[in-house]
């Protein structure tokens, strides 16, 4: 399939997005996971949304990406702010993906 990897990164950031926001309900101190949460499910749905595009071959796929691109970002700076190991694998799966978003856009 065209655009695998991205794909794949794509679907891989899903996951451990969804299981991230997931796991930080079940903190203790859940007031500090809010902004984690938030990110967590709005970096999903965009790479949700995303994949679909791209899967659709898509003449909106290049800016979702680019919207995709960003919101990972900000999902691995707001992930990595924490020492749960959910939020740490969630950082990475995050940062990979934000680097195949980079990598489809150049």
């Amino acid at each position: 399939m065209k655009n695998s990897k991205l794909i794949e990164a794509l679907n891989n950031c899903i996951a451990h997005c969804n299981y991230c926001s997931d796991a930080c309900l079940n903190e203790d101190n859940i007031k500090m996971m809010v902004d984690c949460i938030r990110t967590d499910r709005a970096c999903a749905e965009v790479c949700s949304a995303t994949v679909k595009l791209l899967a659709m071959d898509s003449a909106f796929a290049k800016a979702m990406v680019e919207k995709c691109h960003e919101i990972c970002k900000q999902c691995a700076d707001e992930c990595g702010k924490h020492d749960h190991q959910h939020c740490k694998d969630c950082a990475e799966a995050c940062k990979k993906c934000a680097d195949a978003c980079e990598a489809y856009l150049a």
